[in-house]
Formats: C-alpha cells, structure tokens, sequence
C-alpha cells in the first residue's frame, strides 16, 4: 500500500496514515524498509514525489550519506529519464552478477551435500550386512554350543 503524505505550502510533511508531520527523515526511512510513498501537494493535488526524493537526495548529499556518485549525477542531470532506466539496468545486471556467483560457490557445497548422502546411504548398507554377519554368526554359535552340550550328554550317558 503507498503511504500518502501531504506537503503544505510551508513544505511540511504531513503523514496522513498516522496523522503527525514527519521528516524527510522518517520518509527516507520508510522507503528503505520497503515502504511506497505519494508526496501529494496539498494546494494543488499535485504529485510532488519526484521532487521530494530529489530533495532526500540533496539533504543526503549535503550530510555526506549519500550513495550516488558524481558520476550517476552528472548522467541524471544529462540524460534525465534515461539515465535512471540505464541506472536500473546497471543495477540489474550487477545483481544478475552477484547472484550467479553466489550460485557458484554453492555449487561445491550442493556436490558435498549429495556425497555426503550417499556416504550415508552406504554406511546403512554396511551396518545392515555387519548386522546379518552378526545374526548368522550368534546362529552358528548357537548351534556349534548345542552340539557340544549335547555330545557331552551322550558320552555321559554312555558311561
């Protein structure tokens, strides 16, 4: 939802959703985290956000927080509309950037994953056949022991 501020002859801001002034401060804030605004002239009903973010941009500028560069400047001032599309464009293909190499480094880990799971699937195999080597084993015991017990009966008996 776009959060609509209102902005009086006197350039104070006036929030309309929580019905206090507000700084561009607390407007700058809300758009980082996110949040749409409209900058509505309050006289004229006209949308002056376009103009408020410039101004967000300049008071940025002058505190020295800004992340714009001369550069980017100097071509939004040339080029105008234009040069916000190829700003976007740029950013877009930076994050394009970004993101492939963050899949390229996952990738060893997917592959570590998968060897992981059939070390896994192997250690289970080797546990069930150690444990019918076990079964067959006490079976054989088992029997060899009854076979003593019982010869033991027969040549006590036989005496």
């Amino acid at each position: 939802m776009i959060r609509l501020i209102k902005r009086y002859e006197s350039r104070k801001l006036y929030d309309t959703e929580e019905s206090r002034y507000v700084s561009l401060e607390e407007i700058t804030a809300w758009i980082r985290d996110g949040q749409e605004v409209r900058v509505q002239d309050n006289a004229t009903s006209a949308d002056v956000t376009a103009q408020t973010l410039a101004q967000i941009i300049l008071e940025e500028g002058r505190r020295g927080t800004s992340c714009l560069s001369s550069e980017l400047m100097h071509d939004l001032v040339r080029a105008g509309r234009q040069a916000v599309t190829s700003g976007v464009e740029q950013v877009q293909h930076g994050v394009d950037r970004l993101v492939q190499a963050s899949v390229d480094r996952l990738a060893p880990v997917r592959r570590a994953r998968e060897e992981m799971t059939r070390l896994r699937t192997r250690l289970d195999e080797l546990e069930a056949s150690l444990a019918g080597l076990e079964g067959q084993q006490a079976t054989t015991y088992s029997s060899d022991r009854a076979a003593t017990t019982a010869g033991r009966s027969r040549t006590r008996g036989g005496k």
